[in-house]
């Protein structure tokens, strides 16, 4: 028998089905008017009960389709997996870890059809239409990917409860409004967004990491976007690009990275106008709390309850952030969430200055320099508060003596490359004022681009 959904949920059918006229979710070819949705299928010729109890792999080249199809199969599917295209090496083990029934595709791909799993093909596009009302009876397991410090992903399951449930937060959202992110919606963070459109009756516009993020700011300047989230990289990115003043968005929104307080600034400088909030969120312990005060990290009185809610405990353990709510994953397929008393371990190291807990970084990416401890991102949110740095990458080099000292690659911001050792020296002497001596870097280089993982991240490896 399907496991019957509970009351509070609402799947992703139910909210297209309350959008108002005109509201639609776009990408860089496609756009698709939610109200085709109703009645309107992206699979042709194949019938949603096809899919019922099943266990689906959504791995389509492009996002479109994935949403589309994900509206469609929850509260059919058993199971929804959403693929990104960087985890095709691990196709075979996640179908048999996960009991993949069904592979959805948008285009052919002999390496998905090696699988030997039923291969399906969905569209960007409504291709079906007046189609009768299907019931949706089943509890869908979402299904999102993390990699873990040996790189392999960790398959974190979700329900639809615990990934919409962080949504309530009080963000003013006005009729019309249309959302974006530079994340991949298959991710957690750009889910969240996607989430919020639908939820709010709002129009989605989706991204594409082939195109360059010009295009991308012109595309969302062409139809007025109002609420933007990415991580602090993709926005350091962006400020970059000329065409950055060609969008006026209410809702500024960084997430997955530590926000310094120099992305903030040049963020309200930019964007005036804009409600700007860091959010601090993982997969696996859901959203745990925003903070809109304009200023890097978060106030201690967020403890026990981030923003006075009660549904959220938060604790610091062993310097290490921890959550307990019931927006956190139901685990992971095959085995557990780190937790202790219902309490997730982020791996987030924080320290309190003052009134003040501030993000140092990832418990996993400390620099031993002689047995003392470096975090990257502490490093680097001092080089990036000069204003001639665009963004910074704090590394470790090997030394014969200590282990490793610190390296740090800078982009400048349109700087002739002969400035450069006087930006240098700048840097030296306020990192020597402000840091201890062994975190001041040992080495300097001037690059033209720091390279992202495919998560809108710093490249560390």
């Amino acid at each position: 028998m399907p496991q019957q959904p509970s009351p509070d949920r609402r799947s992703l059918a139910s909210l297209t089905l309350a959008a108002p006229q005109g509201r639609s979710i776009s990408d860089d070819r496609n756009n698709v008017a939610l109200n085709d949705l109703r009645g309107g299928s992206c699979f042709a010729g194949v019938s949603l009960d096809h899919f019922r109890g099943r266990s689906i792999l959504l791995a389509t080249a492009a996002q479109l389709p994935t949403v589309l199809a994900a509206i469609e199969l929850d509260g059919v599917a058993r199971r929804i997996l959403l693929c990104t295209p960087d985890l095709a090496p691990h196709l075979s083990d996640v179908v048999a870890g996960a009991e993949v029934d069904v592979v959805v595709s948008d285009q052919p791909d002999p390496h998905l059809a090696s699988l030997g799993r039923l291969l399906i093909n969905v569209y960007s596009s409504v291709v079906s239409k007046g189609l009768p009302e299907i019931v949706r009876d089943v509890e869908t397991e979402w299904v999102l990917f993390t990699s873990g410090t040996t790189g392999r992903p960790k398959m974190v399951a979700h329900s639809l409860t615990s990934l919409s449930g962080p949504l309530d937060d009080g963000v003013a959202v006005a009729s019309g409004a249309v959302w974006s992110t530079f994340y991949d919606i298959r991710r957690y963070g750009g889910l969240q967004i996607l989430l919020r459109a639908l939820i709010g009756g709002g129009s989605m516009v989706l991204s594409n990491p082939l195109e360059t993020v010009s295009d991308f700011l012109a595309r969302l300047a062409a139809v007025g976007i109002t609420h933007i989230s990415g991580t602090p990289s993709h926005w350091r990115r962006a400020l970059m690009s000329p065409l950055a003043g060609a969008i006026t968005p209410a809702y500024v929104r960084l997430s997955g990275e530590v926000a310094d307080q120099a992305i903030l600034d040049r963020l309200h400088s930019r964007y005036p106008a804009a409600s700007i909030a860091h959010a601090f969120a993982s997969t696996e312990a859901g959203v745990g709390f925003d903070v809109r005060d304009g200023l890097a990290g978060f106030p201690a009185s967020f403890l026990p309850h981030p923003n006075n809610n009660p549904a959220i405990e938060m604790r610091i353990e062993e310097n290490t952030l921890r959550i307990r709510s019931s927006r956190t994953a139901k685990g992971y397929l095959g085995g557990e969430l780190p937790a202790s008393g219902g309490f997730i371990d982020t791996a987030d190291i924080v320290m309190q200055h003052g009134d003040r807990y501030y993000f140092m970084g990832r418990k996993e990416g400390v620099i031993n320099v002689g047995g003392q401890k470096v975090y990257p991102e502490e490093v680097e949110a001092v080089i990036n508060r000069h204003p001639d740095v665009q963004i910074a990458r704090v590394w470790p080099r090997k030394n014969p003596i200590t282990g490793a000292v610190v390296a740090a690659d800078l982009v400048l911001r349109l700087q002739p490359a002969d400035s450069f050792e006087v930006i240098r020296a700048d840097l030296l002497k306020t990192c020597r004022q402000t840091m201890a001596p062994y975190k001041v870097p040992a080495t300097w280089r001037q690059v033209d681009k720091i390279e992202m993982t495919v998560s809108g991240k710093v490249q560390r490896a």
